[in-house]
């Protein structure tokens, strides 16, 4: 005898999309999702930059009691940003407080079984195409940019393991929504590798003044928008002057 499986939210997440293109290939599957038995509700998210955020969805879908499933959308399965994925998830939801619905982690397509059966389909697809010559590249020359600030998220190995993935997607996404590379006195973003202070991650540096802050979170990132970016002056409870001795968080 059949069951019926019971209703959930299925969350299509993957890293990071901008373009028309991908945009609309994950809507596709999110159609797709949204078709399928048990499924009451479907959405995609970004992990970095792209709308919605993670954060965004999740926070939403948090005022009832409707199960959740997460499904990444990431090739190839990292160990890595599945704890991180599972470490993010337990902040916001300490921060947020109140009951929360159950949420489950679907297993990442990058799964031996899954991929292996993934890259025989693709291996024997009619849709193999022919691949042409690179176009030249044009002449037209660059502009060099006149901000006077540039952000930089960093991404060594302690940075990523306590989330500075989604804290570069967070700033990313407030650069675009505040239109911050004109704003004020205009910045840049980058990540980078490893800025040195590991014990302080998450760790983010402004230049011309070379602050670093550690630490940072969202919350942290519309403090130093809002005070650093467009109002010139540092976040002194966030900042970590350079002394030359080793520092832990505060």
């Amino acid at each position: 005898m059949s069951t019926t499986p019971s209703p959930k939210r299925v969350l299509l997440l993957t890293r990071t999309a901008t373009s028309v293109v991908p945009l609309g290939e994950l809507a596709r599957l999110r159609a797709s999702a949204a078709s399928l038995p048990g499924v009451s509700d479907a959405a995609f998210a970004f992990s970095e930059e792209g709308t919605p955020s993670l954060r965004a969805v999740l926070m939403d879908w948090a005022a009832d009691d409707m199960p959740i499933l997460i499904v990444p959308l990431i090739v190839p399965a990292d160990p890595a940003f599945e704890n991180w994925l599972k470490r993010t998830v337990a902040r916001w939801q300490a921060e947020q407080g109140g009951t929360w619905p159950p949420i489950g982690l679907a297993p990442f397509p990058g799964n031996p079984e899954l991929m292996t059966m993934l890259v025989a389909g693709l291996i024997t697809s009619s849709a193999i195409t022919p691949v042409e010559g690179a176009k030249a590249a044009g002449m037209d020359g660059s502009v060099v940019p006149a901000q006077k600030r540039r952000v930089l998220v960093c991404m060594g190995g302690p940075c990523n393991s306590v989330g500075a993935s989604v804290i570069w997607g967070h700033l990313r996404n407030e650069q675009k929504r505040l239109s911050l590379r004109t704003a004020g006195e205009g910045m840049m973003s980058a990540k980078t590798s490893c800025l040195g202070p590991c014990s302080l991650a998450p760790v983010v540096q402004v230049w011309p003044e070379g602050t670093l802050y550690g630490g940072v979170d969202e919350a942290g990132i519309d403090r130093i928008v809002a005070t650093h970016l467009l109002g010139g002056e540092i976040v002194e409870e966030l900042a970590y002057a350079a002394t030359g001795v080793k520092q832990r968080l505060r």
